[in-house]
């Protein structure tokens, strides 16, 4: 047989059986962590049968073991337990499966499990898978809710009916699992893929009633974790009581005590929202009510004012003061005029009192010379000189016949 398979010289399905069964016992004994899916004890037979099922995987594996191993390690077995095998992986090369030959059995207790609930909670927390930064807000009103719960349980009832008291108009779209056993988290997790890529849901709530730490198991699993903590829709977890807190809890966005408290955090009271919608229209009444009779108030306030009582007034009294102003105005100006002509009275009287012509108009006379000289002195002519005598009335021309003699 060579070495390498060809087109020309392909391996037999047998040699691939026998190659794989190599393969296969090369990797020895090895502990192998799982869930009992399926428990045979066949009456008369030494040998037990089991399905061991990884829980965060649609993955199982049969374990065969002596009856002795099995009552050595865990006499009280059931199927849902968890458990941890020492076991080598054998390859049925004639009919070409897988099982596990187990020669040691323990069944993992409840102080274990909490011990790796503990260390994964731990693991998780580093990651940020709790981190309250990244939880996202319900809606207020979601258009529709999706519910992942057990088909006809406790648990959807209660959700359904609390929610549909508070707002009866509220849509659901339940999708029913497996909430307990080695099938619950690959259907939880199926579900909430399922929900999260509906785009008509806002918000998913997972419930589930009450139980042992063992059953609430499904609801602590990795695998689970990461897949409420990948989803882009908010995700309300209601899982058990009050004092059961599974790791999901501490994923999802909002954690629920129970599943009738996540009805009552998934929607609001109508009754509530009606009162309270009464109470702030009636606090918008009294406040416009307020602001109507405040703005009555001014405006009767600006209107009672005399400029609009009576609008006439202020103009009438507006026309007397003016009046008065042009009576007052007029009083100055004639008693300024007067006091003016008065005054170019007086100055025309003492300029006529003054002048020359007032003078001669009592009788003097102006003398001049030929040249307009005026004479003062009989010495300043002489006999012949031709002079101009100016009166108050006109004028005379005379001739000097000679200087007088004596005083004048």
């Amino acid at each position: 047989m060579t070495e390498q398979s060809t087109p020309e010289q392909p391996w037999p399905v047998r040699v691939i059986s026998q190659k794989i069964n190599a393969w296969i016992g090369r990797l020895g004994w090895v502990w192998v962590d799982g869930q009992v899916a399926q428990l045979s004890r066949r009456p008369g037979s030494s040998t037990v049968f089991l399905t061991l099922r990884d829980p965060s995987a649609d993955l199982s594996l049969t374990v065969t073991a002596s009856r002795d191993v099995l009552d050595a390690g865990a006499p009280q077995l059931t199927e849902g337990a968890r458990i941890v095998v020492h076991a080598k992986p054998e390859w049925f090369a004639q009919r070409g499966t897988l099982s596990l030959r187990a020669d040691e059995i323990r069944q993992v207790g409840l102080g274990e499990l909490l011990a790796r609930l503990e260390q994964l909670k731990k693991l998780l927390q580093a990651e940020g898978l709790f981190d309250p930064r990244r939880k996202r807000k319900l809606p207020f009103l979601p258009n529709r809710i999706g519910l992942i719960t057990a088909r006809a349980s406790a648990a959807e009832r209660d959700v359904l009916t609390n929610t549909r008291r508070r707002w009866p108009s509220v849509d659901f779209k339940v999708v029913p699992v497996t909430v307990q056993g080695p099938t619950a988290v690959p259907s939880i997790i199926g579900a909430l893929q399922l929900l999260d890529a509906d785009e008509s849901v806002d918000v998913i709530i997972m419930a589930r009633g009450g139980g042992s730490v063992e059953d609430l198991l499904p609801f602590s699993d990795e695998a689970l974790c990461r897949a409420v903590f990948a989803c882009r829709t908010p995700v309300i977890s209601a899982i058990g009581h009050e004092p059961d807190t599974p790791l999901v809890d501490w994923v999802a966005d909002v954690r629920a005590s129970t599943p009738t408290d996540a009805a009552k955090r998934v929607v609001p009271d109508l009754a509530d929202e009606i009162r309270l919608i009464g109470q702030a229209r009636g606090r918008l009444e009294r406040a416009v009510r307020n602001r109507v009779e405040r703005e009555q108030q001014r405006l009767d306030s600006i209107r009672s004012r005399p400029s609009l009582a009576k609008p006439y007034q202020m103009v009438e009294q507006r026309l007397t003061e003016v009046t008065a102003l042009r009576d007052r105005a007029g009083r100055s100006l004639g008693n300024r005029l007067h006091r003016a002509e008065n005054d170019l009275h007086h100055t025309l009287a003492r300029l006529r009192a003054l002048s020359p012509a007032a003078t001669l108009a009592r009788g003097y006379a102006i003398v001049q010379r030929a040249d307009g000289h005026v004479v003062r002195a009989a010495a300043e002519v002489g006999a012949g000189d031709a002079l101009r005598v100016r009166l108050a009335e006109g004028e005379l021309a005379a001739t000097v016949n000679g200087p007088k003699k004596g005083k004048a």
